[in-house]
């Protein structure tokens, strides 16, 4: 059989720490190596489970101070019950590791005391709330301030608060004697869970007011001042802190999330810090060359159009995008050239067409090498 470490050592205390020192440390471990942060077949999940375990006993051990006087004196002869030399405890025995499980468990799912010694009443953080906010491009471009309407909770009137309908008053819950809290057992430990009676009032209302059913509070709504900063993207949130759930037991409340999503824009369509929008250029223009305007968050640019320029060409404005709110540097435009074949043609006008047709046709590829490179491939593609 393996030799038991020293109990001091296996928390890494000296032998004159004090009760919150061992405590602290006993802690540190059991938040390191609790199995449900560790869980799996592999070897560090068996390692992790055994170096709790050593935790838990050290700490059983030196946190009683009968056993610890014990262990002082006589070694692991004088606490294991085996030798006669142990006394009783262990989980769920109250006080030491009842006590410092409920703390560390506490500290991960976010419960606390109010009140001193174990008798007090647990008091739990309010839920996160989320809230959805449609924006613009532009608002999102330039940063925005507006205005959301929230559902929130008040103090009711008629029984101040209470829950009690008036003249009446709340009572001790039978089933946690006032705590808020009751013990489980599961497994070889005791955990501390909210009553499921009194939900960790420590109180239960016979008679409940008939304004708000025993809540104390009625639901309201209210307006708060959202300040969008410019360069926002979609999918991020803003933090509204205490705008959330009330806590419990005079908890503190939770906190607001605002997503934000942007609305489609009819001319441009975002990526990251750049944008894009595509610009419809008639078949003369993009023949002959010339100037096109085309949009930008700012106002208007000039594009010049070489000779001969295709359709799907793109061309960058730098510095014509938005200004993300990570970025030094503003982002580009990217406007996609859409050459429109003209419509709704004169006889004249066909006529003109048609004499460029076939004055373009007896040039050959000198005037559509795109169209004689795509032949080409046709050809090739049922030799």
């Amino acid at each position: 059989m393996a030799t038991k470490r020293d109990f001091y050592e296996v928390l890494g205390v000296a032998k004159n720490a004090d009760d919150d020192a061992i405590k602290k440390a006993y802690r540190k471990l059991a938040m390191k190596y609790h199995p449900d942060r560790n869980q799996g077949e592999d070897a560090d999940a068996k390692k992790a489970e055994e170096k709790f375990k050593e935790a838990k006993e050290a700490y059983e051990m030196l946190s009683d101070p009968q056993k610890r006087a014990a262990y002082d004196q006589y070694g692991h002869a004088g606490v294991d019950p085996n030798m006669g030399g142990g006394a009783g405890g262990g989980f769920g025995a109250g006080g030491g590791f009842a006590d410092a499980f409920g703390d560390m468990f506490n500290d991960i799912f976010g419960g606390q005391r109010r009140g001193g010694g174990g008798g007090g009443q647990r008091v739990y953080r309010g839920a996160d709330l989320s809230y959805s906010l449609e924006i613009t491009l532009e608002e999102a471009a330039r940063g925005h301030d507006t205005q959301i309407r929230i559902p929130t909770w008040e103090s009711c009137g008629t029984c101040n608060g209470s829950g009690a309908k008036p003249g009446t008053s709340a009572k001790t819950c039978g089933h946690c004697n006032g705590s808020g809290t009751v013990h489980m057992r599961q497994g070889f430990f005791s955990i501390q869970q909210t009553c499921p009676h009194c939900h960790g009032s420590g109180k239960v209302i016979p008679d409940p007011c008939g304004a708000c059913h025993g809540a104390g509070k009625l639901k309201k709504t209210k307006t708060l001042e959202v300040k969008i900063p410019a360069g926002i993207s979609e999918g991020m949130r803003i933090r509204s802190a205490g705008n959330g759930e009330p806590g419990v037991n005079g908890g503190p409340a939770g906190d607001l999330y605002i997503e934000i999503h942007q609305k489609q824009h009819e001319i441009f369509e975002r990526d990251g810090d750049d944008l894009h929008c595509t610009a419809p250029v008639p078949l003369t223009t993009a023949a002959l060359g010339g100037e096109i305007e085309v949009p930008t968050l700012g106002g208007k640019a000039t594009i010049e159009l070489p000779e001969g320029t295709q359709h799907g060409k793109t061309f960058r404005l730098k510095g014509k995008g938005i200004k993300g709110l990570r970025s030094s540097y503003p982002g580009d435009l990217y406007c996609h050239v859409s050459v429109e074949t003209p419509v709704k043609l004169t006889e004249h006008q066909r006529k003109l067409l048609k004499e460029l047709d076939e004055s373009l046709r007896k040039g050959g590829e000198k005037h559509s090498p795109g169209s004689k490179s795509w032949a080409d491939r046709v050809k090739d593609l049922f030799k």
